[in-house]
């Protein structure tokens, strides 16, 4: 027993033995009441992050909602959720990421995954829906489960839309417009069940057919991409070709008409002189033949190279007249004379 302990060298007394100990338990609650004093003011304050929301509960009842900053409540009384209000969150559907950085890893999820196609295919979807909390009371209170329920949701409406279209557009083509499409889906249902949740964008992460039909649907792919670079060949020599085509098939059937013209032109020209000179032929037939005459002969004679003019009244001797240089010019009395001198013995 300790020597500052009363009755320590004297006989045992209860009295004081009680004494002592109210005193020292007297000291003790008052350690106690202190400790909890300062634990109750520390919990009584709390900070609230830029990017968060303070959702305070009063006895289990929705009392408010506190702003970023340094913020007060009432211990034991109150309960405090803090909502990521201003950050955008995710989910991952298909697959889960272990690790992110440099090397990630991801671990797949086929029961997410694999989906059936509107036209009885089977094709393998990954996407990513991210999303903001626009209402911390309902994002809170309005839904139980509000994590498992969201990816149901989304779950659900992706199989819908994958559902109504191709294998080709799933794993090709309609990337977007699935995109599009599940966002729209997926915004109602949260309006509808008052989710408290925006959805900001819906990505398709990987879209592939099943392993043991990838080699087929590859070879699918690059028939596809073969026939496409053949039309698209096809469509430039078409382009090439037919314009050059009609442009000269044009030019000919203008050149076709503007000769057809010229030629009725000269007919119907033809056509008029000859019924002109009928009239002066049928008034005046002796002059109009003479005239037609000398005017053909006009024409004509310019273009003969020799000329020789025979005249009908010289008897026994065959008249030359020459038109050419003087060279060549004989008068028809020295043909007459070279004629008779060839005669003579």
């Amino acid at each position: 027993m300790p020597d500052n302990f009363p009755g320590a060298d004297s006989p045992l007394d209860l009295g004081n033995v009680t004494k002592a100990l109210r005193e020292r338990l007297g000291g003790l609650k008052i350690i106690a009441v202190v400790v909890v004093a300062g634990l109750l003011a520390l919990n009584s304050v709390y900070t609230v992050q830029p990017e968060e929301v303070g959702v305070i509960l009063r006895l289990g009842k929705y009392a408010g909602t506190t702003e970023p900053g340094l913020r007060f409540k009432i211990p034991l009384i109150d309960r405090l959720t803090k909502v990521p209000v201003r950050r955008q969150l995710k989910q991952e559907f298909g697959f889960s990421s272990e690790s992110v950085g440099v090397r990630s890893s991801f671990v797949s999820n086929p029961d997410e995954a694999n989906m059936l196609t509107g036209d009885l295919n089977a094709a393998v979807v990954e996407w990513v829906v991210q999303y903001r909390v626009v209402d911390p009371y309902q994002y809170l209170f309005r839904v139980r489960r509000l994590d498992a329920t969201f990816r149901d949701m989304s779950e659900a409406v992706m199989r819908k839309v994958v559902g109504d279209r191709t294998v080709n557009e799933v794993l090709t083509v309609g990337r977007a417009e699935i995109e599009g499409a599940v966002k729209v889906e997926l915004q109602a249902l949260c309006n509808q069940y008052e989710t408290g949740i925006a959805i900001d964008q819906v990505v398709l992460q990987s879209n592939n057919p099943p392993e043991p039909v990838k080699p087929s649907f590859n070879a699918v792919n690059q028939a596809e991409q073969e026939l496409e670079r053949l039309v698209n060949e096809a469509e430039a020599e078409y382009n090439r070709v037919i314009p050059r085509a009609q442009g000269q098939a044009l030019q000919t059937i203008q050149q076709a008409e503007g000769y057809a013209l010229d030629r009725v032109n000269r007919a119907q020209g033809d056509a008029t002189r000859f019924n002109a000179l009928y009239e002066e032929f049928r008034q005046a037939p002796e002059v109009t033949r003479k005239r037609l005459f000398i005017e053909t002969m006009e024409r004509v004679l310019p273009k003969v190279g020799r000329k020789i003019v025979v005249d009908e009244d010289v008897d026994g001797l065959t008249p030359i007249m020459s038109f050419e240089g003087v060279s060549a010019a004989r008068t028809s009395r020295q043909v007459a004379a070279q004629q008779a001198g060839e005669g003579t013995p």
